[in-house]
């Protein structure tokens, strides 16, 4: 699956701010373009990893003199690509064209470095509901990069089926299933689907982090993000916004930012219980992209078959490629999770 327009062209989560600091160079690779992270005392650059003079990796390079320098020839360049300087030669450099590096557009948001390959993009990136709210409690979790295609993650998270299997007594049981309804709803840019059950999973997560949870939705944003939230009586009790960075055509990324209430719970307390409920979970996940990809590359493509439980149907791709669904609710479909 190569990646579409839609894809290419949006902003993309590439690295915890937290994870570039001042005077460092981190390499991160968006939809197989390598990238230059850099950070100097006030500003934050992304250069294509590619020095236009001898074309070596900036990403080998160093930040000096508030310039990211590369290591072959010692050219350095600021944030916005201009080239600051050509060690050994008494020109002004900073105003040739010909000398300077490919320089993207980066924004900065809550912990979260966005890059854009593109001029089309919006001027921000867009970011979901209570992303940054200041109510909440948030902590980010990362886990470095992945075997497998972005888009089977999404698809994987907005599945509900395979956590009875794949995830038996962590969120649900296979033994044990309880009657819930689910619906779906396209919002022309997005889809949801919505669990509806009276009481909350069986799975170890649910018991012990969870009292009254009632309704749960996830909601795809295309084209990486998925945000969960799982609602009690009166009020949300968990949001979990998930980022699927496609870094190339057989890995990617995954970012996962946590947001729960603020309470009696101390905020180090509930990251640290989130993590260890959750942890399982995750490499359980990470091992099962990794096996049906390995499964898709030995017979040269996918070859899904739909089944009763794949009530999204081909929305999910839709998105993905950048169309625009019709709007509406589907009925309710009953099923057992």
């Amino acid at each position: 699956m190569s990646f579409p327009s839609a894809v290419r062209d949006a902003w993309h989560m590439v690295a915890l701010s937290r994870d570039v600091g001042a005077g460092t160079v981190r390499k991160v690779t968006l939809c197989d373009t390598p990238i230059a992270l850099f950070r100097n005392d006030r500003d934050l650059g992304a250069l294509i990893d590619r020095c236009p003079h001898r074309n070596y990796p900036l990403s080998e390079g160093r930040v000096h003199r508030g310039a990211l320098e590369c290591p072959y020839h010692g050219w350095r360049f600021a944030p916005d690509g201009a080239c600051a300087a050509v060690p050994g030669c008494a020109v002004e450099t900073a105003d040739d064209t010909r000398l300077r590096a490919d320089a993207l557009r980066v924004a900065e948001r809550h912990g979260a470095i966005f890059v854009t390959l593109s001029d089309t993009a919006p001027a921000e990136p867009p970011l979901p509901p209570d992303f940054g709210n200041p109510d909440l409690d948030h902590f980010w979790w990362q886990q470095g990069t992945w075997e497998g295609r972005a888009f089977d993650a999404i698809e994987n998270v907005m599945d509900p089926f395979h956590t009875n299997h794949l995830h038996h007594g962590f969120i649900r049981r296979r033994d044990r299933r309880l009657p819930v309804d689910l619906v779906v709803t396209s919002h022309g840019d997005g889809i949801d689907m919505a669990i509806e059950q009276t009481q909350p999973d069986l799975g170890l997560m649910s018991r012990f982090l969870e009292r009254d949870r009632q309704r749960s939705v996830s909601r795809y944003y295309p084209p990486t993000t998925v945000q969960a939230r799982w609602e009690g009586q009166t009020r949300l009790t968990l949001c979990v916004t998930a980022i699927f960075t496609p870094a190339t055509q057989t890995t990617f990324t995954p970012f996962a930012r946590f947001s729960t209430p603020r309470g009696l719970a101390p905020g180090w307390l509930k990251q640290a219980a989130i993590r260890m409920f959750l942890a399982p979970v995750v490499a359980q996940d990470r091992r099962a992209l990794a096996l049906q990809h390995g499964v898709i590359t030995r017979f040269g493509n996918p070859q899904f078959t739909s089944g009763p439980g794949d009530i999204l149907g081909n929305r999910l791709h839709r998105l993905w490629r950048g169309e625009v669904l019709e709007r509406g609710q589907d009925a309710k479909v009953r099923a057992h999770l």
